[in-house]
């Protein structure tokens, strides 16, 4: 009898530890194409469900074991500190609406930008201050609900709207000095960030310039139109303007988002837009509101923790490494193993941790620069994590903009063409050399 959970043998049989994963994919994913509806299969089913296969082919142990394996991945850290910004992120986003923050931060956009250029500075938006704010769920919070508000004004496509926002975060995750990706990528690879920064922005920075062209393109031939622009209260945009400024600041996600809460009942009272108790009911029913998306973090977590117990990413990453033959065939492999560390784990930082020790020795085997694997790594992390529809991006982009996930990712121009350009600069690439 095992009276640890470290006593418990951590092997499996290879393949049949990532099932759960692919049990999700078919029943989420699968079934939403093929009956042509997004809304049909709700994704805390399809969770429910692998969670229940993850359970179920665990092996060699009770099932008090294996449900104690479960639950250690819901009290992950990570998934705990997605809980608590889901939570405050609810409360900041209800009680800023309900005091007409929304609205007013919609007049002040309508007023200084012209409705064809709201998909392109919304992407720019969200691309400066995910840099500034080194979090792309951070962004999404800050950003998303002015966004969908905006697009509701003018006739945009949501969906749209939403891609721009989470392509825009996903540029700033990838790129930003205080990024959780950037810092992990570059320890374990062991580099200097600005070495990965000069590498990693000659890639992406083309992209995001083609990304802003794309979303002007699509501004100047739909049928948006300027918002009809009110007189702007400019104390309730408050609010919203300290939390871009304190994240461009680089102030804590959760400093920022307990500053907004406040700022919503000094400005919201202050004016008169509400009273203490309907303050106080916004921040219960922001909470509340969130419930959905908590419980599918948490079912997340138990889930990747059991496959990741079972071996899942290790026979992944032990599968990709016999392919390594070449420099360029092994960057191919650097991308494939965090791609598919990443699909594992659905947090692109936990996936750096895992698989960046296992890459940095291919990486040295094959005389590929820390800069350069640094910069792979961080790129496909970010490609993955920001499609995805069970990530935490595309979870708190969704439940914002009140669409599915699967609705946003065709408009994530920016986070697909990452993943496309990067495959292709690896295969177009001449080798380097490790004395360069």
């Amino acid at each position: 009898m095992f009276k640890r959970l470290s006593d418990f043998p951590s092997r499996h049989s290879g393949f049949k530890a990532i099932i759960p994963v692919i049990v999700f994919l078919g029943t989420y994913l699968v079934t939403s194409i093929v009956v042509n509806d997004f809304y049909k299969m709700p994704v805390l089913v399809a969770f429910l469900l692998a969670c229940f296969v993850a359970i179920v082919t665990t092996g060699h142990c009770s099932l008090n074991m294996r449900l104690s394996i479960f639950t250690r991945g819901l009290a992950n850290d990570n998934i705990m500190t997605m809980v608590l910004i889901f939570i405050l992120a609810g409360c900041f986003s209800e009680a800023a609406r309900d005091m007409g923050a929304i609205d007013a931060c919609i007049n002040a956009v309508g007023r200084f930008l012209p409705g064809y250029m709201i998909p392109a500075g919304m992407f720019a938006a969200s691309c400066f201050v995910s840099m500034a704010m080194g979090t792309s769920v951070g962004t999404i919070v800050a950003i998303m609900p002015i966004a969908v508000g905006v697009a509701d004004s003018v006739g945009m496509s949501t969906a749209m709207i939403a891609g721009c926002i989470v392509g825009g975060a996903m540029f700033g995750d990838n790129l930003s000095f205080i990024s959780d990706t950037t810092i992990v990528a570059t320890r374990t690879q062991g580099c200097e960030m600005r070495e990965k920064f000069r590498t990693n922005v000659r890639i992406v920075a083309p992209i995001a310039v083609i990304s802003v062209i794309i979303y002007l393109f699509l501004g100047l031939n739909g049928s948006m139109e300027n918002t009809n622009v009110c007189e702007v209260e400019w104390i309730k945009v408050l609010p919203y303007l300290l939390i871009l400024v304190f994240a461009i600041a680089g102030m804590n996600v959760f400093a920022v988002l307990i500053v907004g809460i406040f700022a919503t009942a000094v400005c919201g009272i202050g004016s008169g837009a509400v009273d203490q108790w309907q303050w106080i009911n916004s921040l219960q029913n922001g909470a509340v509101g969130m419930g959905e998306l908590i419980i599918v973090s948490l079912l997340a977590g138990g889930l990747l923790e059991t496959i990741k117990h079972n071996g899942g990413v290790d026979w992944i990453i032990g599968k990709l490494r016999r392919f390594a033959t070449s420099q360029k065939a092994a960057e191919f492999c650097l991308a494939v193993l965090i791609c598919a560390t990443n699909l594992c784990t659905a947090n692109n930082t936990i996936a750096l941790v895992m698989a960046g020790p296992i890459a940095r020795p291919i990486a040295q085997q094959y005389g590929i620069l820390p800069r350069r694997a640094a910069s792979l790594l961080d790129i496909f992390s970010c490609f993955v994590q920001g499609l995805i529809p069970y990530g935490a991006q595309m979870l708190i982009a969704s439940k914002l903009a009140g669409i599915s996930p699967l609705e946003i990712i065709p408009f994530s121009f920016y986070t697909i063409m990452l993943g496309i350009v990067a495959l292709v600069n690896i295969a177009i690439k001449k080798p380097e050399s490790n004395a360069a």
